[in-house]
């Protein structure tokens, strides 16, 4: 089931808590010793940051497949990191990446040493609305892995429990066969360990068919899902070699694809899979080009949330920090979220320096 650990940080107690979270993430990876002191630190050193420049703010910790879908990954799991925060944000990305380099308004100490540790790293902040940072621990150090990208997409996504929940009713997972990419999203009803079974269920029927197309899927998890409490599942399906896009959904789960500067909804039919399924699922074909990007939502996102800063442009920025900055932007001490929420996110993978 999705264990996810949330750990506000807004008293220098909680770094430790933060810590003590970063290590048992990693033992459920069974990452060796020295990951294991890596996620430590990394999590220590975000921690710490937030609080000293942003006033607080907090951690989620995940269990996250590589970010560029392989062959045999299933069983691979890394440690994701993200620190989230409504803070002053910071002006000058590159400099506040140098080693030493510190202000009392921006993120610094530590980022560099958080990025050359990490097996993916990524960053986004805007000034006056706060900052995500992103580092994804593996079971090999950097510069030994851990895969180069085998299809031109990357997936990525962020999964919070309602009030620090232990479980999140909600799973996201990305699975490859052949030329195709398929990217789903579950929200098993409620929450908690139920709703975690039911999305659970959903995610492990995907990667036993995943070479099906998106309604095939549904159907599948239909009757995978019966003796479990049902959920809501949007799949998103895209031929690399062809340039489209399948997309299949079932309940209260969101999808919008960007294509340039315009967005479109991709809309799902009423029901729960595992208990009442359409007898006819439509299937959505639309076409992926270089600029496009997919995002996925469960229903503890607003439904008519706004696609903020990390969302535009070309599409360079990690997806796991595309879908935290969503629920970032989406959500506040005021407006808390209401329902354990999950984004997950699908763009193109950015161009390789080497070539």
């Amino acid at each position: 089931m999705p264990r996810v650990w949330e750990v506000p940080v807004h008293d220098s107690t909680r770094v430790r808590d933060v810590r003590v979270a970063a290590r048992d993430a990693a033992g459920r990876a069974r990452l060796p010793g020295e990951r294991v002191a890596a996620a430590e630190l990394v999590a220590t050193e975000l921690a710490t940051n937030l609080l000293k420049h942003a006033g607080g703010g907090r951690v989620l910790l995940d269990l996250v497949g590589p970010p560029a879908p392989a062959y045999g990954d299933d069983d691979l799991r890394l440690v994701q990191i993200l620190a989230v925060d409504h803070g002053p944000g910071i002006a000058d990305v590159e400099t506040a990446l140098r080693d030493g380099f510190t202000t009392a308004h921006s993120l610094g100490a530590g980022l560099g040493t958080c990025r050359r540790t990490a097996d993916g790293f990524g960053l986004h902040s805007v000034p006056g609305r706060g900052t995500v940072v992103m580092a994804r621990i593996g079971s090999t150090p950097p510069g030994t892995g851990p895969y180069p990208p085998p299809v031109p997409v990357r997936a990525g996504g962020v999964n919070v429990p309602l009030a620090g929940g232990e479980f999140s009713g909600d799973a996201w997972t990305c699975v490859r066969t052949a030329d195709r990419v398929t990217l789903m999203l579950a929200d098993g009803l409620g929450h908690g360990p139920q709703a975690a079974r039911a999305s659970s269920a959903a995610a492990h029927a995907l990667h036993q068919a995943a070479h099906l197309p998106p309604a095939d899927l549904l159907r599948r998890m239909h009757t995978a899902l019966r003796d479990t409490r049902g959920a809501a599942v949007a799949v998103a399906q895209l031929d690399v070699t062809a340039g489209q896009l399948y997309f299949a959904g079932v309940g209260n789960a969101g999808a919008r694809l960007r294509r340039q500067d315009t967005w479109h909804g991709l809309v799902s039919r009423p029901g729960i899979v595992g208990a009442h399924l359409p007898t006819h699922l439509h299937q959505h074909q639309e076409p992926w080009t270089p600029d496009s990007l997919l995002v996925l939502h469960s229903d503890g996102l607003p439904s008519r949330w706004s696609p903020g800063p990390a969302t535009g442009g070309p599409p360079l920025l990690d997806p796991a920090v595309v879908a935290a900055s969503i629920v970032r932007d989406a959500s506040s001490s005021a407006r808390p979220v209401r329902d354990d929420t999950a984004v997950a996110v699908l763009s193109p993978s950015p161009p390789d320096p080497s070539s």
